[in-house]
């Protein structure tokens, strides 16, 4: 199984994950930005700055995911904002039609909380210039990730993250993953 933990960049997606993994035996956190952030070593940029855009990134985050499922019995917890339709379609449709079970969760929250952790949030303690980009670039794309939830895969669980803690969204997600029930 997969569970891909979707949302605006504030969400809480990597807090939820982090949450979930102590609740879930046997599974995996497994990040595509991870693949993103190797890939802007190796290739050149795409003209938006958005490695999401790299046909590659999103072909290497579909085999990563399905190869770490095929070798390793595990549950996967993938923690990534991931709005763009085709992309969606793309990576979550592979999966699902590569014969993977996959519960995909939109983390919701009202913007001016959205907005507000955002800018508390530290990203980069050791290097405040580039802190201040990444926030900056993260409240740039509030509105577009907002845009998105009307074009999420069908199936999509809508938890509100803003007003509802970590550890209960947690016990959710690990209740209706281990009951076998999407909701």
């Amino acid at each position: 199984m997969i569970i891909w933990l979707n949302g605006p960049f504030g969400a809480g997606k990597t807090t939820l994950s982090e949450k979930l993994a102590a609740l879930l035996p046997g599974n995996l956190v497994v990040d595509p930005e991870e693949v993103g952030f190797a890939l802007r070593r190796l290739v050149p940029p795409p003209p938006t700055g958005d490695f999401q855009d790299l046909p590659i990134w999103r072909s290497l985050t579909l085999v990563t995911l399905r190869e770490i499922r095929r070798l390793y019995d595990a549950t996967l917890i993938v923690p990534m904002t991931l709005v763009v339709p085709a992309y969606l379609t793309e990576i979550i449709g592979g999966l699902v039609d590569g014969g993977e079970d996959v519960r995909h969760v939109w983390l919701d929250v009202d913007e001016q909380v959205l907005r507000s952790r955002i800018i508390a949030q530290v990203i980069d303690p050791t290097d405040p210039v580039h802190d201040a980009e990444v926030r900056r670039w993260r409240l740039d794309q509030v509105d577009r990730c907002r845009a998105a939830r009307p074009h999420l895969p069908a199936g999509t669980r809508f938890l509100d993250s803003g007003t509802t803690d970590p550890d209960t969204l947690a016990a959710e997600i690990a209740g209706w993953v281990t009951a076998g029930r999407h909701q």
